[in-house]
């Protein structure tokens, strides 16, 4: 098998409600709706990265600590939209704490020089909202 590249992703949902998550008051991702409930953005750029991120990780990175908290649902999944600049994750944190969503962690930039924020969807994938400058091509 040769893969050339992520087709697509996204979460499967139960109900309508994770639209606004996803598209208004949340990460504002456009989506059209070419079937009733299939909500798609097929012009959004894909993914630079794929990976099998360990949970303890994915803790770490996220709380600190490599245990995941009791009190937050376990992710099955992960995500990251990368903005134009470090700022720009920073204002993300700002916009989706205004809209009611629980940050799990607020801007920060990690040791490997990614800035990072987390937040988990209503299907419990864990987002990030991050600026990686070695995935933005220099002027």
């Amino acid at each position: 098998m040769d893969i050339s590249f992520v087709a697509g992703f996204g979460p499967i949902t139960r109900d309508a409600s994770a639209r606004s998550f996803w598209s208004e008051g949340g990460l504002g991702i456009e989506l059209q709706e070419p079937v009733p409930g299939y909500l798609t953005n097929d012009d959004l750029e894909g993914v630079k990265a794929f990976a099998l991120w360990p949970l303890e990780a994915a803790a770490e990175s996220t709380f600190g600590t490599p245990a995941w908290p009791d009190d937050v649902p376990v992710p099955q999944a992960w995500v990251e939209f990368d903005v134009p600049s470090p700022a720009a994750v920073a204002d993300a944190v700002a916009e989706l704490t205004a809209a009611g969503h629980t940050i799990l962690k607020g801007a920060a930039e990690e040791p490997w020089g990614q800035t990072t924020a987390r937040l988990q969807s209503p299907e419990g994938l864990l987002v990030g909202v991050t600026y990686t400058p070695w995935m933005h091509p220099t002027a």
